[in-house]
């Protein structure tokens, strides 16, 4: 299999960077403002090793920047990045077809934190309006 992250579709190359459930969950968890490593290992219940490899990954693909917050002892925070914010919509969409598809029992839902409304997420093209899934696609290789 060729390298994910030289792949010519961008789909692929993004899932070299995020394709794993715990990189997309520190995300949403980043999203909601957490900042602190502890914070992320409380509310994902993952090993301290796997966490701080997904979020130096974070951190060296730019969706992530550690700021410092203590200097006695050394404590960094891992704070969104413009790409990182830009990476929210994904997120929802990505809940959106779990809502319609492995829903049932007991969810998370989000809300608009101004407005109090829930968040149900839609996804247009741009140039048709139209709503993503609505029409066929045709994938091609521009250089």
């Amino acid at each position: 299999m060729k390298k994910l992250s030289t792949q010519p579709c961008l789909i692929a190359r993004s899932l070299s960077l995020v394709g794993d459930a715990w990189s997309m969950l520190i995300m949403r968890d980043a999203h909601a403002g957490m900042t602190r490593f502890d914070e992320f290992r409380k509310s994902l219940g993952i090993a301290p090793t796997m966490l701080t490899g997904r979020l130096s990954a974070l951190v060296d693909e730019g969706l992530l920047k550690k700021r410092r917050y203590s200097e006695r002892p050394p404590r960094d925070e891992y704070v969104l990045t413009e790409a990182g914010r830009d990476f929210l919509p994904v997120l929802f969409a990505i809940g959106a077809w779990g809502r319609k598809h492995r829903g049932g029992g007991k969810v998370t839902r989000f809300f608009d934190a101004e407005k109090g409304t829930e968040i149900d997420p839609l996804t247009i093209d741009r140039a048709t309006g139209a709503p993503i899934g609505t029409r066929s696609i045709r994938i091609a290789e521009v250089k």
